[in-house]
């Protein structure tokens, strides 16, 4: 961890922040960090009436283009030719439909897919965010993540030595190693790993952490495959480790699904999931130090496998594939 450590906490988009440095920051830096979250929850939170992307959800039609908008929704169009469409960033009305909507009713309808055909509805050309017609854009796949990218920035001009911007699960690193707990997703006492993180993000995404149960009690959460608008149910937790967060991110969205790990190859990220049924996953580069058993009956999860970036292999380091998580581990380090 950082020497000497000065950390400051403060909740933003819904969620906790920690950024930890050498020595305390200055006042103007915290007040530029503020000033930028707030900037970008301004633009992309779809829970916020006055939000820029509120806006286009209501009326449709051109606004000027947010500075990250390039960025995020090439990124978008990446992950969703990747994952055949199951990752789309007109979700919001899935998400909505199930309860998880700006007023959080967690009141579930029924499921509702979400336009497969969102790259003719949505347009970020010729520094416009057009939308053909009104919808709910939703940027959660990967915005986290570029936030992050943009707070470190901030940070990392500003102060000398090193830094460490957590945002509850998405997190960025700049000077020396970062031991990182893998919190287990169904027991947060737990960790299924460590894994050691330098200049680097590393972002998770599980199912537990924005759950609710619907009027049949069974439990919903917040990561949908958009072409049926229902949560996912084969994979509990994922984690991603790439040079910026918004890339860890929306790998570590991408995870969730086939054609994820195929994604994480061609990008150069390196990942960790765990299936519903406790078992895990390494790509062949994971430098974790999972806690996983070496036992012969370790096997692959049900359903397709990734093309290339997985394979089974024995012996107590990961080297890329897969095991079944066992009994319970002691606590490790977390950021």
């Amino acid at each position: 961890m950082i020497a000497a450590a000065a950390s400051w906490r403060f909740d933003a988009i819904g969620t906790g922040w920690g950024v930890v440095t050498e020595r305390p920051l200055p006042a103007p830096v915290r007040d530029a960090v503020t000033a930028r979250i707030e900037a970008f929850d301004r633009e992309w939170s779809r829970f916020r009436a006055d939000s820029a992307v509120s806006a286009l959800a209501r009326d449709g039609g051109s606004i000027p283009a947010p500075a990250d908008a390039v960025a995020m929704l090439d990124a978008f169009a990446a992950v969703s030719d990747a994952t055949a469409g199951a990752v789309n960033p007109f979700v919001g009305a899935s998400l909505e439909a199930l309860g998880y909507g700006a007023d959080y009713s967690l009141r579930a309808g029924g499921p509702v897919a979400a336009p497969g055909d969102w790259r003719e509805r949505l347009g970020w050309a010729d520094g416009r965010l057009t939308l053909r017609e009104p919808a709910p854009v939703d940027v959660g796949a990967l915005g986290k993540g570029r936030l992050v990218d943009l707070v470190l920035e901030i940070v990392a001009a500003s102060v000398t030595g090193d830094v460490c911007v957590d945002a509850s699960g998405d997190l960025a690193v700049r000077g020396r190693p970062q031991r990182i707990g893998l919190e287990h997703p169904y027991d947060a006492r737990r960790a299924i790993g460590v894994w050691e993180v330098t200049d680097a993000a590393l972002c998770a995404s599980a199912i537990n952490r924005r759950a609710w149960p619907s009027a049949t009690g069974e439990t919903l959460h917040h990561v949908l495959d958009a072409r049926t608008g229902q949560p996912v149910r084969t994979i509990a937790a994922t984690w991603a480790v790439a040079p910026e967060a918004m890339t860890a991110d929306a790998i570590a969205t991408a995870l969730f699904f086939d054609g994820g790990a195929q994604l994480a190859h061609e990008w150069g990220v390196e990942w960790v999931r765990m299936t519903t049924d406790g078992r895990v996953e390494w790509s062949p580069g994971c430098g974790a130090d999972l806690f996983v058993g070496t036992d012969a009956g370790g096997r692959s999860a049900p359903g397709p496998r990734p093309t290339g970036p997985v394979r089974t292999e024995p012996g107590p380091r990961p080297a890329g594939g897969v095991r079944t998580e066992p009994g319970p581990r002691p606590n490790s380090l977390e950021a």
